[in-house]
């Protein structure tokens, strides 16, 4: 059975990539939005943001942030990644520059969204949680090794937080 994840990601920059990942069928994501209902779900202010994120994460194992050119230092990832972190969830990073958008445009590395972030007992949560990189250039490929590999990433993140 696939484990349950919440996916953590840029929305406005990388929702498409993310959809890819998310329609692998490897593990099971909460739903994800479309612009509208984030845009609702923003008009609540940050306790509606805060209240959404934490009911999504509810019965999660893991959270798999989605890695794009801008998610390092966002507010909203960095803060569920301190939300699962401090839950004792599985927390891994997953590059995903090298998936097209909707344009059929790749795009550039991102920095470690761990980086500088503390959470818990962790002052740097880049020196304990795992990203990877797929180490493929064609878009194909990149999304050939995500789907191959993301349970097992995800296994690993679990079993390290056990």
């Amino acid at each position: 059975m696939a484990q349950k994840v919440f996916y953590s990601f840029h929305f406005e920059r990388d929702s498409h990539r993310v959809s890819q990942v998310r329609n692998m069928g490897v593990v099971e994501g909460q739903p994800l939005l479309s612009s509208n209902e984030w845009e609702d779900v923003k008009e609540g202010g940050d306790s509606a943001i805060e209240d959404w994120i934490d009911e999504q994460m509810k019965g999660k194992k893991c959270a798999v942030v989605l890695i794009g050119s801008k998610t390092a230092g966002r507010h909203w990832v960095e803060y569920e990644i301190k939300k699962a972190w401090e839950a004792g969830k599985g927390v891994l990073g997953v590059y995903i520059h090298g998936l097209k958008n909707l344009a059929g445009e790749q795009d550039a590395k991102g920095a470690n969204p761990f980086k500088g972030v503390s959470a818990g007992d962790e002052s740097d949560l880049s020196t304990v949680v795992k990203t990877y990189d797929p180490p493929y250039t064609t878009s194909t490929y990149v999304y050939d090794h995500i789907k191959d590999n993301l349970a097992d990433w995800i296994e690993k993140a679990i079993e390290a937080r056990a």
